[in-house]
Formats: C-alpha cells, structure tokens, sequence
C-alpha cells in the first residue's frame, strides 16, 4: 500500500518484526515522500494503520504500524 501512495517506489522499505502477541511493522520512506505517507492530518498513516490491524486480528495478533 504504502509504494502506491510515495513518488519513489523504490525507496520504500517494509520491515516485519514477529513478536509473540505482537507484530511490528516498520515502513521506511525517502525525505521527500515522508509527508505523502503520513498524509493531511495523519489521514493516509491511520487509514493504512486500520487495514493492517484488521488483517492482523484475522490472525490473532495484534500489529503496530512504523513510520521510519
């Protein structure tokens, strides 16, 4: 999700770090782009914070969103 919404798809980075009840996903973006992610007001970061927790509580884990 996150390469669709940047200018510099390859200066996307999508790290996953398995816990035991948690998952920690850590998106790292270019300078320019880090504002494109984020979003007006944190809209596009919490929108894309929703579908991964929902995608994760299909599988019984809980799941934190990163923005590096």
């Amino acid at each position: 999700m996150a390469g669709n919404i940047v200018t510099d798809k390859e200066s996307v980075a999508v790290r996953v770090r398995p816990g035991g009840r948690q998952t920690v996903v850590e998106i790292k973006v270019g300078p320019d782009d880090m504002g494109k992610l984020i979003g007006k007001g944190g809209r596009n970061i919490d929108a894309i914070r929703a579908v991964v927790r929902a995608a994760g509580l299909r599988h019984r884990q809980r799941v934190q969103v990163d923005v590096a």
